[in-house]
């Protein structure tokens, strides 16, 4: 098996920290850094990009990182890290843009935690890039396509976003990733909404 690349290693190294140091600190971190409604009075710029670094439970954070290390070490491989980082960052900003805007449209006011956005956003760029690939996810233990996988996990997420099944969970915020995600490899790829980056010589995406 091939050694951890540097930036999804450094992410889980970070986030594993973070979630330890926040439980040693009475979840004074998820108080300044979690991402605060606009309406709370809690919210700061920030929050945007820090959200993404704490966890609300240890199981929340170890499946997190298993998917970071399952679909974002390939990724980081064929991408570099530096492009890693921006599609990272894209899925990131666009999962909390879209949550603050669904809690301010539906008033809700609790926080939102999570690595899952930036996550969601890399699941969907493993199943566009290897759409026939085969993967096992844990649940359910059942073989399937990543292009499959990909769907059926957003018209989950889709599904209990509007219908509010599973509770507690940023529904949206994960459909935000995906969005996020997939405009960035429409802009890297010179695709509509953008326009065309023929002749930069960018590579396989």
């Amino acid at each position: 098996m091939p050694p951890l690349p540097p930036v999804t290693q450094a992410l889980i190294l970070i986030n594993v920290a973070l979630f330890f140091l926040d439980e040693l600190l009475g979840r004074a971190l998820t108080f300044n850094m979690a991402l605060w409604p606009l309406q709370s009075g809690g919210f700061m710029p920030w929050q945007v990009l820090t959200y993404a670094f704490l966890h609300g439970s240890l199981g929340h954070l170890f499946f997190n990182m298993l998917g970071l290390w399952m679909f974002g070490s390939e990724l980081e491989r064929i991408w570099g890290q530096r492009r890693y980082m921006e599609f990272l960052g894209a899925s990131v900003l666009t999962a909390a843009a879209t949550q603050l805007l669904i809690s301010a449209a539906f008033g809700w006011g609790n926080p939102t935690v999570g690595a899952s956005g930036g996550l969601f956003g890399l699941l969907l760029a493993f199943g566009m890039m290897f759409p026939e690939r085969t993967i096992m996810p844990l649940f359910p233990p059942i073989p399937m396509k990543a292009k499959v996988f990909v769907a059926v996990y957003g018209g989950l997420e889709l599904f209990m976003g509007v219908t509010g099944t599973a509770s507690g969970v940023a529904h949206f915020a994960h459909l935000g990733g995906m969005l996020g995600g997939w405009l960035m490899l429409r802009f890297w790829r010179g695709q509509p909404p953008f326009k065309s980056r023929r002749g930069s010589g960018r590579g396989r995406f």
